[in-house]
């Protein structure tokens, strides 16, 4: 008889969209290099001298748009860049200091059996939890209730932009969303797909409580608004045809 297969480690890549985040980049870098092998920094038009610091980084791979073309673009291209190269999983991180590196781990274990993890910062209490300013909440819990009464997705936070996909996920999304609501896009597009879904429960932490969104977003109502707008086009998007043998499971850990 043959020697047994070796089974050959997990890839996996972590990419960070950053737009103008000078104040925190080089801390939230150290601390993700504890946790990451392969660290993929887009760096979305930063005008803040982000990405001479990022120059200064050794062993980082980077993605540099032009100009700032928005959240949803700079995970278009991290989404790119993973299925270009040999990666077997993509993480996604903010670089605000909200996600917690540590928990990196945690998403790839839970990633075992589903397509897509997400963090929750609602499925339940961490000590170091800190308010979610009221409208945020507000509109978290809106959105995420529509998603879940159209497409029985049982999640807890349709925004959370710590998530880990299998490199089979992000061959059959069509992400195009350039701004904020992409992560709605997404779920969308993984319910229609019928992927397999899992939240994780993540710290809810707030560093800047007024941080802004920019432009007409800064108002509630018409964050609202576009946010329902992103969940209708989504019905419209063009996908591959979904996977008979793929049953939704949206799983509480």
């Amino acid at each position: 008889m043959g020697e047994p297969q070796r089974k050959h480690p997990m890839r996996v890549l972590t990419a960070i969209p950053v737009y103008n985040e000078a104040k925190h980049v080089r801390a939230v870098l150290a601390e993700v290099r504890r946790y990451a092998d392969h660290i993929l920094v887009v760096n979305d038009g930063s005008t803040d001298g982000t990405a001479e610091l990022l120059a200064a980084e050794p062993n980082l791979l980077r993605v540099d748009h032009a100009t700032n073309g928005g959240y949803g673009a700079a995970l278009a291209s991290a989404f790119r860049f993973a299925l270009e190269t040999d990666f077997d999983v993509l993480v996604t991180m903010d670089c605000d200091g909200q996600h917690e590196p540590a928990r990196v781990p945690v998403l790839l274990e839970a990633l075992h059996d589903c397509d897509i993890v997400s963090g929750s910062r609602y499925l339940r209490d961490f000590r170091q939890d800190t308010p979610a300013p009221t409208d945020r909440r507000f509109i978290n819990a809106t959105i995420t209730n529509e998603l879940n009464a159209r497409y029985g997705l049982n999640i807890t936070d349709a925004f959370c932009g710590f998530k880990a996909y299998t490199r089979a996920a992000l061959e059959h999304l069509r992400v195009t969303e350039r701004g904020w609501g992409m992560p709605l896009q997404l779920w969308v597009q993984a319910a229609r797909l019928s992927l397999r879904v899992k939240e994780i429960g993540v710290p809810r932490l707030y560093l800047d409580p007024n941080r802004a969104f920019g432009g007409v977003l800064n108002d509630p109502e018409q964050r609202l608004a576009y946010y329902r707008g992103v969940l209708d086009a989504a019905e419209r998007d063009a996908l591959p045809a979904a996977r008979a043998d793929r049953a939704l499971c949206a799983e509480r850990c």
